[in-house]
């Protein structure tokens, strides 16, 4: 049985979301933040050596990290999805960017900037934070308004992938995203789709997604 370890308020509703979209059978065990300091229990801690989010488990094995997990439960439980275009698909080169950079880049700016903020005294990021940060919101807003997915014409594990930061952890850090209709517009197909509902009630029950 495929396990997907999901911490509250982490990158593992990624997992949770996918699963959804591929109509998979699999288990869901919820995990909650440390009331002392807002990180995985320990029981959490103790399933990867990283200690982090996310986690699978697929029978006895176990997997981390976001990208690898996808790509393993396409591999071995949806081969034939049409979430990943293949090499000939006229969206394989999109899909493949957006993929990677959502964690490679995006994320990682995101996270510099977070923790620039809180280490700075004032609480501003430094100017080449700054800068990196804005230019990759930059980038998605004007992605969004050349395709309706990041992946191209169809939703992709490449929006499955982006879809953390643009929701969640923009609830945690409290950015608004006014001035983006394009973005607005994305999350609102998003938040329309089926799965993503499913998805999101199983992994944060009694929290509304992130979609405006």
């Amino acid at each position: 049985m495929l396990t997907v370890h999901h911490l509250r308020l982490s990158q593992s509703e990624r997992i949770v979301w996918l699963c959804e979209e591929l109509g998979l059978d699999y288990d869901l065990k919820l995990y909650t933040r440390r009331s002392d300091n807002n990180l995985a229990p320990d029981e959490y801690k103790a399933l990867h050596p990283m200690g982090i989010a996310p986690v699978i488990t697929d029978g006895d094995f176990v997997l981390g990290e976001s990208g690898a997990i996808m790509e393993w439960i396409v591999a071995k439980h949806a081969p034939d999805t049409e979430l990943v275009p293949g090499p000939d698909h006229p969206d394989f080169a999109d899909h493949l960017f957006y993929f990677h950079w959502a964690n490679a880049t995006f994320m990682t700016n995101g996270m510099m900037a977070l923790v620039a903020g809180r280490m700075v005294e004032g609480g501003e990021m430094p100017p080449f934070v700054a800068d990196r940060n804005a230019k990759g919101w930059a980038i998605v807003e004007k992605r969004l308004g050349e395709a309706d997915y990041f992946g191209g014409s169809q939703l992709t594990t490449a929006d499955i992938m982006m879809g953390f930061q643009l929701t969640t952890s923009r609830a945690m850090s409290g950015m608004v995203i006014e001035g983006m209709p394009n973005l607005q517009a994305y999350l609102k197909r998003i938040g329309e789709r089926p799965a993503y509902q499913a998805a999101m009630a199983k992994a944060e029950p009694g929290m509304p997604p992130k979609l405006d």
